[in-house]
Order: structure tokens, then C-alpha cells, then sequence
């Protein structure tokens, strides 16, 4: 019974975990930065802002840096802008 406990709660932790660590998107900006999205991406085009699917890997001639945020936004003359 103890193992029988222990089986359920160590799958129980691997499905949260699995869900918490789901896929995101990838986007970029006019400027080259880049990040990932967590949530629903409703970026304006006035954002210049270019959604990828999360296995989306930039070409060799792109120069792109990475960048990462909390929070929902997006990055514009190295500056995170929130959008509420």
C-alpha cells in the first residue's frame, strides 16, 4: 500500500510538472530580440513583433540575442514593455 502511495504521488508531481513546463512560442522583434512567450501572444503590429512555435531555431547569418522576462510584454530598444 505504501508503494502503491508513493507511485501515485511521484505521477501525480510528474504530470504537474509536465504542465507547468509546457511548450511556449518564441517571438522577436524588429531589433532582433528575442524570447519566450508564456500565455496567449496578442502583440499589436505597431509592436513589430514576430511569432515562432517553441522549436523554432534562428539561422546562422541572424544575429539575434536572447532575452527572457516575467510577465506578459515584449522587448523594444532593450527595454521590457509590459502589456496589462
Amino acid at each position: 500500500m505504501k508503494y502503491l502511495a508513493t507511485a501515485i504521488f511521484v505521477s501525480a508531481a510528474a504530470l504537474a510538472l509536465a504542465a507547468t513546463s509546457a511548450s511556449a512560442e518564441i517571438a522577436c522583434n524588429d531589433e532582433g530580440e528575442c524570447w519566450h512567450i508564456k500565455g496567449k501572444a496578442d502583440y499589436k503590429p505597431e509592436h513589430g513583433v514576430h511569432v515562432h512555435p517553441d522549436d523554432w531555431k534562428w539561422g546562422e547569418k541572424e544575429h539575434l540575442k536572447w532575452r527572457e522576462h516575467e510577465g506578459h510584454g515584449y522587448w523594444h530598444g532593450g527595454t521590457w514593455i509590459e502589456i496589462r
